[in-house]
C-alpha cells in the first residue's frame, strides 16, 4: 500500500515514522510512505502557498490552485479503480466525519491513500471539490493536519495484511467480535505476577478452559463498553 502525505512540514514526520510498527512495515516493503511538500507547487519565485482571505479575516488561507496541483501530481495514474476503492484523497479538516476504527479498516484496503494536511488559518473552500472525502480526528483544533495524518497513518498501517500477526487485531478495542454489529472496548488483560499488592489475576484466566475464558472476555468487553463508552452501543442501536 502507498500512503502519500501532502504537507508544508514534511520534516515533522521524521521521528514518529522511524520506529515501531510503521518502521517495520516500511522495511518489509508492505507500506510505502511518500511525503509531498506542498510548497513545491507554490506560485512564483517565492513559492507562495497562501494569501489573505476575501472579505477580510485573521490569518492566511492556503490557495486552491496550489493544492489542486499538488493533489493532481500526487495521484497515481496506474491505479485504475474508482476513488474510494483503489485510491482516495482525504482532506483532514474539522468539517469531516470523525475518524474511527471502521474508517481505518476501509482505508487499509486501498492501494493508494492520499492525506492532505491543512495549515495556517484554513484553506480555500474550493479545495473540497478536489478531494474524495473529509475526515476529522475529533471536536478540537490542532495547529495543522500533520499530527492527524500521523494518527491516521498509524491506525491504518497496523491493519494492513502482513504488518501484524494474523488475528492480532480481531479482539482489540473497537473491533467487531463475531456475531456482533457494534464495536466493543477490549476486555481487561493481565500478566505476571499473579498477585501484586493484594491485587489478583481473575481465577478464570488461570483455569486453561478456553471456552469459559472466551465467554468471560466477551462479557467483560460488553461491561467495559457499557461503563466507559455506552455511546458506541447506542449509536448502533439507533441505526
Amino acid at each position: 500500500m502507498k500512503i502519500s502525505i501532502l504537507t508544508l512540514f514534511p520534516e515533522m514526520f521524521k521521528g514518529p515514522f522511524d520506529y515501531s510498527i510503521i518502521k517495520k512495515a516500511i522495511d518489509k516493503k508492505i507500506v510505502n510512505i511518500n511525503f509531498v511538500n506542498i510548497r513545491g507547487f507554490g506560485v512564483g519565485t517565492h513559492k507562495i502557498v497562501d494569501d489573505k482571505p476575501y472579505g477580510g479575516g485573521k490569518g492566511m488561507i492556503l490557495k486552491v490552485d496550489v493544492l489542486d496541483r499538488a493533489i493532481s501530481k500526487t495521484k497515481d495514474l496506474k491505479v485504475k479503480n474508482p476513488a474510494g476503492r483503489g485510491q482516495t484523497v482525504v482532506l483532514l479538516t474539522p468539517e469531516g466525519i470523525t475518524f474511527n476504527q471502521s474508517i481505518a479498516q476501509r482505508l487499509s484496503k486501498l492501494k493508494h491513500l492520499i492525506l492532505v494536511c491543512g495549515h495556517y488559518e484554513g484553506l480555500d473552500k474550493r479545495v473540497h471539490k478536489f478531494v474524495d472525502e473529509k475526515i476529522s480526528i475529533g471536536d478540537f483544533i490542532v495547529t495543522g493536519g500533520e499530527i492527524p495524518a500521523m494518527l491516521i497513518t498509524d491506525a491504518v498501517t497496523r491493519l494492513i495484511k502482513g504488518v501484524l500477526k494474523k488475528g492480532v487485531t480481531n479482539k482489540e478495542s473497537f473491533s467487531l467480535p463475531a456475531g456482533r454489529q457494534d464495536p466493543l472496548i477490549e476486555y481487561p488483560q493481565y500478566t505476571k505476577p499473579r498477585r501484586y499488592k493484594n491485587l489478583h489475576v481473575p481465577k478464570i484466566l488461570l483455569t486453561g478452559h478456553h471456552k469459559k475464558i472466551d465467554d468471560w472476555q466477551n462479557k467483560q468487553s460488553i461491561k467495559n463498553t457499557l461503563k466507559a463508552r455506552p455511546d458506541l452501543l447506542k449509536i448502533k442501536r439507533k441505526g
